[in-house]
């Protein structure tokens, strides 16, 4: 009986030693020049990270609207999934600040809202100098939900030459919200916070078309970026998604593009982002980025 109980106990005891050595997360500090301001980051360090000296791709993991960086670790309804899916994947995750409507793009009316080169430059350039990356598109990839979805088409579509894949789940991929399914009163009450970036879209239009993604299916051929995005049928973006997908059929851009049953909530982007994992580490794993031990 005793040896059977020291089975059983030395059983118990490996499974919280495994379960004490997972991911680690990071709190990190992120000035931005561009801004004159310090945002945070959370950066998910897989467990492999301190047990060797091998560089790692990272996947840069963007908020909705309204939302703050440290949402991706605080709202999923498994409030483990980013430490499981840096394991699984062997990945560093980063979950930069897009602030409450950012929209990940460099104002044109708003000077201090610059989160086109904050993220870009700023935060590529911080976690690159802070940890073992492969400091190479070919080992980054970005994805984001809402208006963070927007924001990884939006960047990666800008600057191809730093990302290989981009994804969208829920992605307000019309920055014009007439193009939404909501009513009127919800219209009004986000109208100012895209009219402060924007300007008024009654007189600014083409800055509008300018900045949205479903207008740059053009663009998105031109550059070798593998592309995944999907969104829910009972989603208020839904149409916008739709019309992406129809435009880059239409121009024959290679995509993957998927519409689940599910709304505009955390239990469909926790199991969307799943599906993005695969996709990405069958890109970074054809691009040889996996994590390696340097020489």
């Amino acid at each position: 009986m005793k040896k059977l109980f020291r089975f059983y106990l030395l059983i118990c005891l490996s499974g919280l030693s495994l379960q004490s050595f997972g991911a680690k997360v990071d709190s990190l500090d992120i000035p931005s020049a561009a801004m004159q301001k310090t945002y945070r980051a959370a950066v998910v360090l897989p467990e492999t990270y301190t047990k060797s000296k091998a560089t790692y791709p990272v996947l840069y993991l963007l908020h909705g609207g309204g939302g703050q960086f440290s949402d991706w670790l605080r709202q999923t309804p498994d409030k483990k999934l980013l430490h499981k899916l840096a394991d699984q994947y062997n990945l560093i995750i980063v979950t930069p600040e897009g602030e409450k409507l950012g929209g990940y793009l460099n104002s044109p009316v708003q000077k201090d809202n610059q989160f086109e080169t904050y993220i870009t430059k700023e935060v590529v350039d911080k976690i690159d100098n802070t940890y073992r990356t492969i400091r190479d598109r070919k080992g980054r990839v970005i994805t984001g939900l809402s208006m963070g979805g927007h924001g990884a088409f939006y960047l990666a579509t800008r600057h191809p030459e730093l990302y290989c894949a981009a994804g969208s789940m829920s992605g307000a991929l019309d920055l014009n919200i007439g193009n939404w399914r909501i009513p009127p009163e919800f219209a009004k009450q986000i109208a100012p916070g895209f009219e402060r970036i924007l300007g008024p879209v009654g007189a600014t239009p083409d800055q509008y078309a300018a900045n949205s993604v479903v207008n740059m299916a053009d663009q998105m051929k031109a550059n070798d970026v593998k592309l995944i995005f999907d969104c829910g049928v009972d989603d208020f973006l839904i149409e916008p998604n739709r019309e992406l997908h129809r435009r880059l059929i239409y121009k024959k851009v290679p995509h993957d593009y998927t519409e689940r049953p599910g709304g505009h909530t955390w239990d469909y982007w926790e199991n969307a982002l799943g599906y993005h994992m695969l996709f990405f580490d069958k890109v970074l794993k054809a691009n040889g980025a996996v994590a390696m031990s340097r020489k």
